[in-house]
């Protein structure tokens, strides 16, 4: 197992980097985040091995799912960036990897897409990235017993070794995702009945499954020194955390590089951007710290595509944070991503709105425009079926449901000229690791299941 490890030891204070060229500082460029370093990242970014090969086989193996026939991976790929490059993601019951993912066939098609896009994984082992999930119910908090607020409450169990962990326990459960339809098996049966953690429920299910394989077994007793009889599913959820902190850290970028004292490693025009996006486009105010998230949540316009969460009375809208909190105020919020390899990550925004990167950052200097200029018809990047292209566009071509997010929006306008906003994009493409531009190396050939890799 290759285990990517900078094994970077130093730090150098911002104050005293000289940055850029011989006669810039770092004070010309905004206030700078920290570099990142090993400490950063739990396990002090050194994962066991053992663990990591036991997450990979996991995080690709179709045992997993209800119907035996999805994986985490299908839609956080290795071949395509840790996403799936559509706007929103097809679940159980779908064909394919990719954009070229179909809706399956027959009674064994989907029954819905997945209401929000599939989010990156790199970086996220990142200790300071305590929030997952674009509405963040999956979130560091230190007064359950658990050590995270999640939708299972005290039903989560007391082992998970970070909120990627924790992330992981929720895929599984979730019909549409990798559970299954009621009557469809076991799992699914006990996913529509909301028995997560109880005797027969899915989580108890999974590890019976993965005590069944030999394979499995010695593997984990390796990972964890436990025994057949001990595994869980959230032994599962900490190995395949594991896994993907270790395969897609993601911060060997050239603005990572420039940050450890690299003056070259970016380019002038990159350079340019940098200043931009720390100083008069204001892009830092919420994309701030070193992996760029304030981990915060907010209402920016962003077109509303799917069939939503079933909020509002329409049935078909997303309110984002407030359905967590139940603070109305946070209507249409969702969480700021961080931006490792974002040139990489697309489609872009909660439900995947925009195709380029180029036309959400646009969305973002003026997003009422954009919002009322946004075509639902051509910009998804969304497989066609008919009875779910009927309600692909259905807040969009609702006026009152359009204004209702425009309301919200709490972005202001931002006057960039063309050339300056050419200057940020480079600089977001300087914020992709070599590493990750060829990942294929993250899938495994088989997995200890012998359940097939693709459909």
């Amino acid at each position: 197992m290759n285990i990517k490890n900078l094994n970077i030891s130093f730090v150098v204070p911002i104050a005293s980097l000289v940055l850029l060229s011989s006669n810039v500082t770092a004070s010309d460029y905004g206030q700078l985040p920290p570099p990142s370093v090993d400490s950063n990242f739990h396990d002090n970014g050194s994962p066991a091995e053992a663990k990591v090969a036991l997450g990979k086989f996991l995080f690709f193996d179709k045992v997993l799912s209800g119907n035996r026939n999805i994986s985490c991976a299908t839609c956080h790929h290795g071949l395509t960036d840790t996403g799936d490059g559509l706007s929103l993601p097809i679940g159980e019951g779908g064909r394919g990897t990719g954009i070229i993912r179909d809706t399956g066939l027959g009674t064994n098609a989907v029954h819905e897409r997945v209401p929000r896009n599939a989010p990156p994984i790199f970086a996220l082992g990142a200790i300071e990235i305590d929030t997952l999930f674009h509405d963040g119910r999956v979130q560091v908090d230190a007064t359950q017993p658990s050590g995270f607020s999640t939708p299972a409450g005290e039903d989560l169990p007391l082992i998970l070794e970070n909120v990627m962990a924790a992330q992981a326990m929720f895929p599984v459960t979730s019909t549409t995702e990798m559970a299954g339809q009621a009557g469809e098996n076991p799992v699914a049966d006990a996913a529509v009945a909301g028995n997560l953690a109880g005797a027969g429920g899915v989580w108890a299910q999974l590890a019976d499954r993965l005590r069944g394989i030999p394979e499995y077994v010695s593997m984990f007793n390796e990972a964890f020194g436990i025994t057949a009889d001990q595994i869980t599913y959230a032994h599962a959820a900490n190995a395949m955390s594991t896994f993907e902190r270790a395969a897609w850290r993601a911060d060997n970028s050239p603005f990572d590089r420039l940050l450890r004292g690299d003056k070259y490693a970016m380019s002038k025009s990159a350079k340019k951007g940098m200043k931009l996006f720390y100083d008069k486009a204001g892009c830092s105010d919420c994309h701030s710290g070193t992996y760029q998230t304030d981990m915060d949540f907010h209402a920016i316009a962003m077109p509303q595509i799917g069939q939503g969460k079933g909020h509002g009375p329409s049935g078909y809208e997303d309110m984002g944070r407030a359905t967590v909190t139940g603070d109305i105020n946070q209507n249409y919020k969702f969480r700021t991503p961080p931006l490792r390899n974002v040139a990489l990550t697309g489609p872009w925004g909660h439900d995947g709105a925009f195709d380029t990167l180029e036309g959400v950052v646009r969305h973002h200097l003026d997003p009422e425009k954009s919002l009322d200029n946004y075509d639902c018809s051509t910009e998804p990047r969304l497989p066609s079926r008919a009875d779910l292209d009927a309600i692909d566009c259905y807040v969009m071509n609702d006026p009152a449901l359009v204004m209702n997010i425009k309301n919200a929006n709490e972005l202001g306008k931002t006057n960039l000229s063309e050339k300056e906003i050419a200057y940020l994009m480079d600089f977001l493409h300087a914020l992709t690791d070599p590493n990750s531009v060829d990942i294929r190396n993250d899938v495994p050939r088989t997995v200890p299941s012998g359940l097939p890799l693709t459909d």
